[in-house]
């Protein structure tokens, strides 16, 4: 790697880490308050509180497929910057659902905001594909760590802005959304994306690329997804949750809010060294440490219901999802060649968001009908999963002589 390349690099992946900052601001707002505006919206019956989130993570896994295409179709510019104006339009709607006071417009409505977002969750490919191998890693965590100001950014809006067209709460928050997109479209404007490959070069590829199947039965491309998968679900799980049960024990709004920031400092906080880790240690030792501490977050919430006990929790689960998804993500750039990174991305989040919209759905249900300690048990399967996997990967890979 020459340092032309490498300066090239991370002028990009800063860039793209700024870009990722503003356009990701959507998702803390969406998730923070997107269950409380469900319940704001609901009659007596609140276990469906959590579909307005549900609503977004399904738009995020619906568009994760048709967001890699566009991608490649059209190139990163135009393609983020599309992704920027479907936000904004998502946004919108979810704004006049509240003031119409329709939860299923708004479930909808945030639904369009996660087809948005599917483009946002492609930025941390667009930096690994325009990196050197050797700093793959890094730069994936550097455009994560971007999400540090959406940490931020999101909840800090949702508390200035919740109650700025009251009688009518919430409107203001997705409003705000609106705004973060065009200064998107700004930050996005001088970024320079490897160039649209040409009819020819694109035939190029197919020829190279290996049957789909083959990619997708990969043990490596099998365990880096489950890893994926599982921190990225048990996050979301006890994260849409979290809000409920908080204001349900008596503590504020504007608790929960700020425990969803502190949540997200620690999810995009450390990456700004875990690039660093993963190269000194190795994926596989990084994801392990990042599930268990994910068992650390569920141990904490189980112990009690103050304030301390929910906020430490919601950082235990933002750390642990940090190594174990940026771990799996790294992971997962080794089983595809360049030719092939557009359907095995497109899939990849499809398979995940998918997971991940059902887990934000039964959050809400099972914490409305079992309570908050059941949600924070079901992590313990999960992670036990996860290391199984991890654990094939450690023992098939060759040994040195």
């Amino acid at each position: 790697m020459s340092k032309a390349e490498l300066a090239a690099a991370k002028r990009t992946a800063i860039l793209l880490s700024v870009a990722q900052a503003i356009l990701g601001s959507a998702a803390p707002i969406a998730i923070s308050m997107g269950a409380l505006a469900g319940q704001y919206l609901l009659g007596p019956d609140k276990s469906l509180a959590t579909a307005p989130v549900t609503g977004f993570n399904v738009g995020v896994a619906l568009g994760a497929i048709p967001a890699a295409w566009l991608l490649r179709k059209i190139g990163g510019k135009l393609g983020f910057m599309s992704g920027a104006i479907i936000s904004a339009l998502g946004a919108g709607l979810a704004t006049a659902a509240l003031f119409q006071g329709s939860f299923w417009f708004f479930v909808f409505s945030l639904a369009v905001l996660g087809l948005g977002g599917a483009f946002v969750q492609q930025i941390r490919f667009a930096a690994a594909d325009n990196s050197p191998s050797a700093f793959k890693a890094q730069a994936i965590s550097w455009v994560l760590g971007g999400g540090i100001i959406s940490a931020v950014l999101g909840p800090q809006a949702v508390i200035y802005t919740r109650e700025m067209f009251a009688p009518v709460m919430f409107a203001g928050s997705y409003a705000a959304i609106v705004g973060f997109s065009v200064l998107g479209l700004l930050v996005l404007a001088p970024i320079k994306f490897a160039k649209v490959r040409s009819a020819a070069e694109q035939k190029i590829d197919r020829d190279d690329a290996r049957p789909f199947r083959e990619i997708i039965a990969q043990p490596k491309f099998i365990i880096a997804l489950i890893c994926a998968v599982g921190s990225y679900s048990l996050m979301s799980f006890v994260m849409t949750g979290a809000p409920l049960a908080m204001v349900g024990c008596g503590l504020s709004v504007d608790d929960a809010t700020l425990g969803i920031q502190w949540h997200i400092v620690a999810m995009f906080g450390p990456s700004f060294f875990t690039g660093n880790l993963i190269a000194r240690f190795g994926k596989e030792k990084i994801i392990a440490v990042g599930l268990l501490i994910l068992v650390s977050c569920a141990l904490v919430a189980i112990a009690g219901i103050q304030l301390w006990n929910f906020w430490l929790s919601l950082i235990l689960l933002g750390l642990g999802w940090n190594f174990g998804f940026i771990g799996a993500t790294a992971l997962f750039t080794e089983t595809y060649r360049l030719s092939e990174k557009g359907k095995v991305q497109g899939f990849h989040d499809f398979v995940l968001f998918g997971t991940v919209a059902l887990s934000s759905l039964f959050a809400g249900k099972i914490l409305d009908q079992y309570g908050w300690n059941t949600v924070n048990i079901i992590i313990f399967p999960v992670v036990l999963i996860c290391l199984g996997a991890l654990a094939v990967q450690v023992f098939r890979r060759p040994r040195a002589i």
